[in-house]
């Protein structure tokens, strides 16, 4: 899209989903029919969790990676292969499609069980550059790990996700959570209590931490019920601390970060929730806009929602329902970078259901000055055997007269 298509807060066609033509994807051409099964490839079962479709195809990705079989040609189609069926499994919505109909129900050119169906994907050729999908789930975060270090985080790190709304997962955002591991406290070193305070012995069990509970006829020792079988009682215990995650800006949905707790290190993954008002493209953003119809007919200015503040646009004369304006650089930023995308604004034209004697009455008066109308208008007489509204209609200038003096 150059600057003759779309002019910065200008009118232009609306454009599909716009992508760079930077991007190169790796297509595979083999027919729906014969599509190896997506599992198969990712060499897990039907009823694998997204942890472990998630871990295989890391190290499949690694295995066949580009860069590490620089003599194999078919490394490319392989790599390919692993984003095409990473992209759909990792998703829960296109995972139970696939489930249900199989690479079918992604084809938008076959019948059957999956016509009718949403498209998400089409079968045959990956909809995401398979490089860019592996850099976005495990580069960003790596902080320059090589592949034999990243690749054992999964078994060794719990992992937890974090909710995000859509304004904070474009906008970046430091956000808390609690999270359970099992780590020695940094501030009470492990002790449970505060540092400088003293631990009380439990009077309930005289240090022991067993208690003897009476069951009629029977005796049974359990772990004591009010020291938790430590034997002692913390007068000022230590406060739980929440961690703060730092989530940079333009985090998408799915994408995990690595970070350090204490000692321990944990995998934080982000869900983010949609937004109302706004709908992502990469780091492009669309959403709707609201004018009436002397704004569409004269043009003037509106005023919308934007992702940091509201703008102010202008709207051309002749604007048109669903075009397109762009405001450039008021798009989410780019990860880790300065560059931002742009917002395209979709304008709706407000049609009123009921209009005042005075706004029909002039609504009437434009009616008969129109001359490519195709029917009729309510209110406009034409002469007989003519089709369109005529240019000098028969409609009672007295009638017209009569409006205007009531009103």
């Amino acid at each position: 899209m150059n600057d003759n298509d779309v002019m910065n807060a200008s009118l232009s066609p609306a454009p599909g989903c716009p992508q760079s033509n930077r991007v190169k994807l790796f297509h595979t051409s083999s027919p729906v029919g014969n599509k190896e099964d997506f599992y198969s490839i990712l060499g897990v079962a039907r009823t694998a969790s997204q942890k472990d479709i998630k871990k295989s195809y890391y190290q499949m990705a690694k295995k066949y990676h580009p860069d590490t079989n620089p003599d194999d040609p078919s490394s490319k189609e392989k790599f390919a292969k692993l984003a095409e069926a990473y992209e759909v499994l990792s998703d829960e919505v296109k995972r139970k499609q696939y489930d249900t109909y199989g690479a079918a129900g992604f084809d938008p050119s076959r019948g059957g069980a999956g016509a009718g169906q949403q498209q998400y994907y089409r079968a045959g050729s990956a909809s995401v550059d398979p490089e860019e999908l592996f850099k976005k789930i495990f580069g960003e975060f790596s902080g320059g790990r090589g592949f034999g270090d990243f690749g054992s985080m999964f078994d060794q790190r719990p992992e937890f996700v974090m909710e995000l709304t859509f304004a904070q997962a474009a906008k970046g955002v430091i956000k808390e959570m609690t999270v359970n591991i099992d780590d020695a406290c940094q501030r009470c070193e492990g002790k449970g209590s505060e540092p400088g305070t003293k631990v009380s012995k439990c009077n309930y069990c005289s240090g022991t931490g067993m208690e003897t509970v009476s069951t009629g006829p029977f005796m049974m020792r359990s772990a004591c019920r009010r020291c938790g079988g430590r034997g002692s009682i913390m007068t000022t215990p230590c406060v739980l601390q929440t961690v703060k995650v730092p989530v940079p800006a333009g985090v998408e949905d799915g994408q995990t970060v690595l970070m350090s707790v204490g000692k321990k290190e944990i995998l934080v993954t982000f869900r983010v929730q949609r937004s109302p008002v706004f709908k992502r493209n990469g780091m492009d953003i669309h959403s709707d806009a609201m004018i009436s119809i002397a704004q569409a007919i004269l043009g003037g200015t509106a005023r919308t929602q934007g992702l940091y503040e509201t703008i102010s646009m202008q709207i051309p004369a002749g604007c048109q329902v669903d075009q397109t304006i762009r405001l450039q650089g008021k798009g989410i930023r780019k990860m880790n970078s300065y560059v931002y995308g742009d917002h395209y604004v979709h304008i709706k034209i407000r049609v009123p259901k009921k209009l005042s004697r005075k706004q029909q009455a002039l609504m009437i008066s434009y009616a008969e000055e129109e001359t490519d109308v195709p029917g009729t208008v309510n209110g406009v007489t034409m002469p007989t055997g003519q089709t369109t509204a005529h240019p000098h209609g028969n409609y009672s200038k007295d009638k017209r007269s009569n409006i205007h003096t009531r009103n």
